[in-house]
């Protein structure tokens, strides 16, 4: 689902809202976050913007597709990183692991009704949605 320079890997549905997941995969690497930094094995990367982006374009798409107001938020999730660490995480961003992600997933509170969750789910899977 990309364009413009969005490239979105996934996007998750449910309960807890809508999210596009940048998943990452950097086996053994040393990952730090701190703020708006992110840094794999002391390299910069633009794996924030980028997910702040992505979360934008799905925003945009699916409220023209529902017409109702949807807010996707954005999750990056690494694959097999060596080490994680987070000194100050992004308010926006949230970062976890590919192990990790259905605990944070299941910790969420609900903020969408079933019927909500599957009138957006429907318009996610429909291409015309994306272009």
């Amino acid at each position: 689902m990309g364009a413009k320079g969005s490239d979105i890997d996934h996007v998750l549905v449910g309960p807890g809202g809508v999210f596009t997941l940048n998943t990452k995969a950097h086996p053994g690497a040393r990952i730090w976050v701190g703020g708006n930094t992110f840094m794999v094995n002391g390299h910069k990367q633009p794996y924030l913007r980028n997910s702040r982006h992505e979360a934008a374009r799905a925003s945009r798409l699916l409220t023209a597709a529902t017409g109702s107001s949807i807010e996707a938020r954005s999750v990056i999730v690494l694959v097999d990183p060596g080490n994680l660490t987070i000194r100050t995480p992004p308010p926006d961003v949230a970062i976890t692991t590919r192990r990790g992600l259905q605990r944070w997933v299941s910790a969420l509170l609900p903020v969408l009704s079933d019927q909500e969750v599957e009138t957006i789910f429907t318009h996610v899977r429909r291409s015309s949605t994306w272009t």
